[in-house]
């Protein structure tokens, strides 16, 4: 298929719904009964698992893989690079009743480069995870995610510091995958040297 708005093309499975509108980078694959609303933008080479929900005001950037059974609302943001585990879960209204609308409430939820969300974890609205930070399965996020950060439990807390490649790094702040240093920069900020 290709983007009416970019020219670029992307493959959809014919269970999947885009709304006109919908905007998707070059490369992009949408799987089996997902639902990208008009208002989406998703960048280029993504990939939409099956049974994916993407609403009207989010937006995704380029590379980013959402496993099966995620719902994506409205005012979250996930740049470049993010890892979306099966099922985990966004949430965009802090004290949400079924009898009372609270769109004008929403919060906005931003998921930081190369950040990877586990399995069903839970990321509550009006947080920010930063960089490379790693949100263990199961986790509940309510506070903002420091870059690099390990968080793992309910409600999440830091567990150790993770590099860009994805390895839990040891007191030497050395990737055991790809040997980058990493330094303290305060008593919560990681960042790598260069």
């Amino acid at each position: 298929m290709t983007d009416p708005l970019t020219g670029n093309g992307w493959t959809a499975h014919s269970s999947a719904i885009v709304d006109d509108g919908a905007r998707i980078g070059a490369g992009t694959r949408i799987w089996h009964w997902t639902h990208v609303c008009g208002g989406a933008a998703i960048g280029e080479d993504c990939s939409l698992g099956q049974n994916v929900f993407v609403a009207n005001r989010v937006r995704i950037g380029n590379r980013v893989k959402i496993q099966n059974n995620v719902s994506v609302y409205d005012n979250v943001i996930l740049e470049d690079g993010v890892f979306c585990g099966p099922s985990c879960v966004f949430t965009n209204v802090v004290n949400p009743r079924a009898e009372i609308p609270r769109k004008d409430e929403y919060r906005d939820t931003l998921i930081r480069r190369g950040a990877t969300l586990g399995a069903n974890c839970t990321i509550v609205c009006g947080v920010t995870v930063g960089e490379y930070a790693f949100i263990g399965a199961g986790a509940v996020v309510t506070r903002d995610v420091p870059d690099y950060a390990l968080m793992v439990g309910v409600p999440a807390r830091r567990d150790g510091w993770m590099s860009r490649a994805g390895a839990r790094l040891g007191a030497d702040l050395v990737c055991p995958i790809d040997g980058t240093r990493y330094r303290l920069s305060g008593p919560e900020q990681l960042e790598a040297m260069p």
